[in-house]
């Protein structure tokens, strides 16, 4: 009997150790931490979106997966504390979405792997050498969009527009990058632009207030804050009729009349591939920066009567979406 029972062991052992072996390796848990500059729709959906491609990519948050998530509410000083502290954290990566998010982490570590979001020019703004793969620890998914499709819009909503006026932070590096380009480009148009700075989101309003009288249209990038304050914008051009045409879709619902931009949801799904692609061993410097021409049209019936315009039956025919 002790040697049958010693044989029984010895097989259950065996059988035990294949069954072992032959499961697969449990996977490590990777922590992801995601930084934003502040929270506005277009900012928001493109966190949610990294977390959709993380989830899809089986990275679930209390399994394998630990994330968290800071804004900084619009101050690039709260951004460099959250920077560092995320970097002291060490990450597995670190997602960086906006500009001067980008920039805080970008100065703060050449270590933790930085995958940067919602950046219209990242060379520009000197978080990469060029387009190419950086060979650094930096790489990312800008939300560049080609100014000339834009004026384009612009010509479709106000057909005489000669005069665009644009509320942007001279502060941020993306929303001066749009304003150069302009300058460069409108010309070419026979239009010209109007500047109004807003260095802080309670400065949209009057700087909208000061284009009055002198602007056929008002054109807003994607500023993060002119697009936290939006509304103060909307009131304007409903008040005054200026039309608003903006380049954030987000925007259209909430009064302007005509946007054609990017889903920032499926931009941030965008760089959750990215981030996919880190975690699972590529290396971020290998990885050439990538843009999205994904490029969708929202339309505002409502917001287009309240500005004084009409939209055209065939431009309504090509929109994404319409809101009445």
């Amino acid at each position: 009997m002790r040697n049958f029972s010693k044989k029984v062991l010895t097989v259950l052992a065996a059988v035990t150790l294949a069954t072992m072996t032959s499961l697969p390796a449990l996977a490590a848990t990777k922590s992801v931490a995601i930084t934003a500059i502040v929270e506005h729709p277009a900012l928001d959906a493109v966190r949610d979106g990294v977390l959709d491609a993380l989830n899809e990519a089986g990275y679930i948050q209390g399994k394998n997966l630990k994330w968290q998530y800071q804004s900084a509410q619009g101050n690039t000083a709260t951004a460099g504390q959250i920077a560092r502290k995320f970097i002291g954290d060490n990450p597995d990566v670190l997602v960086a979405i906006a500009t001067p998010s980008a920039q805080s982490a970008v100065a703060g570590t050449k270590r933790v792997p930085i995958v940067f979001s919602a950046v219209t020019d990242p060379v520009e703004a000197q978080l990469v050498p060029s387009w190419e793969a950086s060979g650094t620890n930096v790489t990312g998914v800008s939300d560049l969009l080609a100014l000339d499709k834009q004026i384009e819009l612009i010509l479709e909503i106000v057909p005489n527009a000669k005069k665009i006026g644009m509320v942007y932070n001279p502060g941020e590096a993306n929303s001066v990058v749009v304003v150069e380009a302009f300058k460069n480009i409108l010309p070419n148009y026979g239009m010209e632009l109007v500047e109004a700075a807003a260095p802080r989101s309670i400065d949209v309003g009057s700087a909208a207030r000061s284009l009055v009288g002198k602007v056929d249209v008002i054109y807003t990038s994607t500023d993060n804050n002119v697009v936290s304050a939006y509304e103060a914008l909307v009131k304007v051009g409903n008040d005054r009729k200026i039309p608003l045409v903006a380049s954030d879709t987000d925007s259209v619902k909430r009064g302007a009349i005509a946007a054609l931009g990017m889903d920032y949801r499926d931009l941030g799904r965008q760089t959750g591939r990215m981030v996919v692609r880190i975690l699972e061993g590529e290396a971020p410097g290998k990885i050439k920066p990538e843009t999205s021409d994904n490029l969708q049209l929202f339309l505002n019936e409502a917001a287009a009567k309240k500005q004084g315009v009409t939209l055209s039956e065939e431009l309504l025919k090509t929109a994404t979406e319409v809101i009445r």
